[in-house]
């Protein structure tokens, strides 16, 4: 990948500024967000955090290491040729789908699972939206963090549980944030108090047309999480959970022995409107004492 466009990333000097920092959570109505005044006290990355090299987990070649699964059909099955690489780019496509969208959402995952890492990605929206998706996936994609392993999902399961870092594009008028947060199957903890509505809003500028967005997350197991726009966290959150009031969540939270989530699978999204990747890549970062 071209490491020009690599940016140091910026984290909170100490957990309590980290705590401290939610003092700009906000919330408006019936729409929650997360102000940019709770990531003050910013400082440079300390040299001595994870020294690994960066893996590019999309090769701009082809699709080896990732799998596809799309509602209503089986593991592996690439429905329609959804996920491709078209000059050197990561592409979502549904120019080969017969008919509307009709609900196919998708996910291509990646063959390792993480825990502690920081994860850079690449990201343009391109094209109209496929006929008959939803109005709310207009310019609407993401990450799936600490998902489950996809053969654990059922054939006709829409979404992974998961962590999503949503990506938005900006319909040319009016704000619309990105690298938000949503939460399929799972809960998080915002300002020591459990969350459980589905989506939160950062504090990102919009990015209106087919420019080319940069989203960085930092990933510390079942601790925090934080999401990062040109050198800002402008969103971050803890202990991220199954969310128990939900049977399938349930389920895996027997299987692991417990609600907290400390790692997972990583995949990108098919929400009906088409998308590009130029840069998926992540580096390991030593555990947290």
């Amino acid at each position: 990948m071209v490491t020009g466009r690599r940016r140091t990333l910026v984290l909170m000097v100490a957990s309590a500024v980290c705590v401290a920092g939610f003092a700009g959570f906000a919330i408006a109505g019936d729409s929650s967000v997360f102000t940019a005044g709770g990531a003050t006290g910013l400082a440079e990355r300390s040299a001595s955090v994870g020294q690994e090299d960066w893996i590019e987990l999309f090769n701009g070649r082809d699709l080896t290491g990732w799998t596809a699964k799309i509602t209503g059909y089986e593991l592996g099955d690439n429905y329609a040729d959804t996920f491709r690489v078209e000059d050197g780019l990561l592409t979502v496509s549904y120019d080969q789908y017969e008919g509307e969208f009709n609900g196919r959402f998708g996910h291509l995952f990646y063959e390792d699972s993480f825990s502690d890492y920081e994860l850079r990605i690449e990201y343009r929206f391109v094209g109209e939206q496929a006929p008959g998706g939803p109005g709310w996936a207009i310019r609407n994609s993401g990450v799936m963090l600490h998902g489950e392993p996809a053969a654990a999902m059922s054939k006709d399961q829409e979404f992974p549980v998961s962590i999503e870092v949503q990506f938005l594009g900006g319909t040319g008028e009016g704000e619309r944030p990105t690298s938000n947060l949503c939460t399929p199957g799972t809960n998080v903890v915002m300002a020591g108090e459990l969350v459980t509505r589905h989506c939160t809003n950062s504090a990102s500028a919009t990015y209106h047309g087919d420019q080319w967005v940069t989203v960085e997350v930092e990933v510390r197991g079942g601790e925090v999480i934080r999401h990062i726009m040109d050198g800002e966290v402008v969103i971050e959150y803890q202990q991220p959970q199954l969310d128990d009031r939900e049977q399938h969540s349930r389920e895996l939270a027997e299987r692991q022995g417990g609600l907290i989530l400390t790692g997972g699978t990583i995949s990108l999204q098919s929400e009906s409107h088409p998308i590009q990747f130029r840069t998926v890549e992540l580096r390991r970062l030593e555990r947290s004492r």
